[in-house]
């Protein structure tokens, strides 16, 4: 049977007046349980309130639109309030507490990608919440809660149920949150959209890197992820991931045409992708994207903190580097077919503007 690889969009998994919880379902998108990768995504209305919860896997933030305010507790540490807003990564490793809260008009958008090698489900993330109909304490009993932290009955019964909210709810316009703290920022995010680019090709592309360097989380997450902005018409040279990791992609923005080659040189997927796509890449699959006229934006999760790539094409392409002899007798060309081939793409790198 062959893998899917196709793109897919989010499915709705709960929600309400204070927005909603979306995820990519394995059984959609295979290659999700085979790589052991989560996806999900956060939409909170004005005044929404995503609920305390953990997670059973390790996960990069990327806030798609919008701003708002998120609560990171890392185990044994204080609380961080963190102003977040559009292009904001935010490392999340294992056994962090987190809520969000959007007190603007304007929609908080928040993707989630991440590890679930370690999950209840492979493919899945599991949440667990601290409070709501399907909090923690309305699994113990009043008498537990009660000798846990030391309360009386009226006060446990509240604990147990009062919120009858599920993960999200939308809290009154007079309900006061937690101001966010400058200092709390630090360490915590970083802007994609106005960090330094790690690769900026004039008239094709850019590209920002989340590593260990500029966000050291990342390493405990054990992800590395990326923003690429691709120009309109432009080209991405194609490329594999030569440290057998896996590439999850999100459309964040614009629409283009993406190929993957695989095994024996087939062509496993050719399709046109779009804001909204999740897709994932096989290990040392090569793929490359032509972006529209709009131009083409994708956020990517990698499975390694520092992910090495391989260029085929460009003025880093693996053939750079191999004797023209070697390229002449593999290609079984003539030495001015190779001569032509080699001349080609000196100045470009890994991003190709559109043709003249």
């Amino acid at each position: 049977m062959e893998l899917d690889l196709s793109p897919k969009l989010a499915k709705k998994v709960y929600g309400g007046d204070g927005g909603s919880y979306s995820a990519w379902c394995p059984t959609e998108l295979p290659m999700l349980r085979q790589g052991n990768i989560g996806a999900a995504k956060l939409a909170l209305e004005k005044n929404g309130f995503a609920l305390p919860r953990y997670s059973d896997s390790s996960k990069v933030a990327y806030v798609l639109q919008g701003a708002g305010v998120a609560g990171i507790i890392l185990p044994e540490s204080e609380e961080k309030v963190v102003a977040i807003k559009k292009g904001d990564g935010i490392a999340l490793p294992f056994g962090v507490i987190t809520w969000w809260y959007n007190k603007d008009d304007t929609e908080l958008e928040v993707l989630f990608l991440g590890d679930t090698s370690k999950g209840h489900k492979a493919g899945q993330f599991t949440d667990f919440f601290l409070t709501g109909a399907n909090g923690i304490f309305t699994g113990f009993t009043t008498d537990f809660v009660k000798r846990a932290w030391d309360v009386d009955d009226d006060t446990a019964k509240a604990l147990i149920g009062n919120q009858q909210g599920k993960g999200i709810v939308k809290l009154d316009a007079n309900v006061k949150m937690p101001e966010p703290k400058p200092d709390h920022r630090k360490g915590m995010a970083l802007n994609c959209e106005e960090a330094p680019l790690d690769t900026d090709i004039k008239n094709a592309g850019n590209v920002v890197l989340l590593t260990t360097k500029n966000l050291p989380l990342v390493g405990q997450v054990g992800l590395g992820a990326d923003l690429v902005r691709l120009e309109g018409n432009a080209m991405c040279s194609p490329g594999f991931s030569c440290d057998s990791a896996l590439q999850v992609t999100y459309i964040v923005k614009g629409s283009g045409r993406l190929q993957v080659v695989g095994v024996d040189g087939k062509r496993v997927l050719e399709t046109v992708v779009k804001a909204g796509n999740l897709l994932i890449v096989p290990r040392f699959f090569v793929v490359s994207k032509i972006a529209d006229p709009d131009g083409l934006s994708w956020f990517s999760i990698i499975t390694t903190p520092n992910p090495v790539f391989t260029h085929l094409a460009g003025s880093i392409g693996a053939w750079k580097a191999i004797s023209p002899e070697v390229l002449q007798a593999a290609f079984k060309v003539p030495a001015e077919t190779e001569k032509l081939f080699r001349s080609k793409r000196t100045n470009d790198a890994i991003f190709f503007p559109p043709p003249q």
